[in-house]
C-alpha cells in the first residue's frame, strides 16, 4: 500500500505542473502632456497600443513574466495621454521544458497577465478625466507564433550569408 501511494507521489512529480503564484504592478506611469486644453478638443482619439513580453527564471520551477503595454492616445497631433504599464506575474512551472516552456512563457502567462494590465490601464485612464479605454482582447498565440518564425527566418538568412561568405 505505502509503495502504491510512493509510486503514485512519483508520477505526480513527473507530471507537467502549472500555477499562477502572483500578479504584480511592477512599474505604471501616466502622462497628459496637453491638459487641460486637450480636454476642448473633439475626442475622437487614435489610440497606438505598443506591447511587449519579457520572462526571467527565478528558481528552479518559478518564472517571472512580465507584459509591457505603452498605450498613446492623440487627438489630431496633440497627444492626449500615454500611459506605460509593466503587469508581473510569478508562475511555478515544472516538467514542461522546450518549446512548450517557450510558448507558456511567452503567450499562455501574458495571456493571463492582460486582463490586470488592460483593467490598471481603464482605472488610470479614467482618473487622468479621459473617457474608459477598454483594449481588444490580443491574441499572444499569434504574436508569439509570428516572433518564433521571424527568429527561424533570420536564423535562415544569416545561414545563408556565412555559406557565401
Amino acid at each position: 500500500m505505502a509503495e502504491n501511494q510512493q509510486a503514485a507521489g512519483n508520477d505526480n512529480q513527473n507530471q507537467p505542473q502549472f500555477a499562477l503564484q502572483r500578479i504584480y504592478v511592477k512599474d505604471l506611469s501616466f502622462e497628459s502632456p496637453n491638459s487641460p486644453l486637450v480636454f476642448q478638443e473633439q475626442w475622437k482619439p487614435q489610440v497606438n497600443l505598443d506591447l511587449n513580453t519579457s520572462h526571467n527564471k527565478i528558481s528552479d520551477n518559478q518564472y517571472e513574466v512580465v507584459l509591457s503595454l505603452t498605450v498613446t492616445a492623440k487627438v489630431g497631433e496633440k497627444v492626449a495621454y500615454i500611459v506605460e504599464i509593466q503587469q508581473g506575474g510569478v508562475f511555478m512551472i515544472s516538467g514542461i521544458e522546450g518549446p512548450q516552456l517557450g510558448q507558456m512563457l511567452g503567450a499562455y502567462c501574458p495571456t493571463i497577465l492582460f486582463p490586470y494590465a488592460r483593467e490598471a490601464i481603464d482605472g488610470i485612464v479614467n482618473k487622468g478625466s479621459f473617457p474608459a479605454l477598454m483594449l481588444a482582447p490580443v491574441n499572444f498565440d499569434a504574436i508569439y507564433a509570428q516572433a518564433l518564425k521571424r527568429k527561424q527566418e533570420e536564423a535562415a538568412g544569416e545561414a545563408k550569408e556565412e555559406q557565401t561568405h
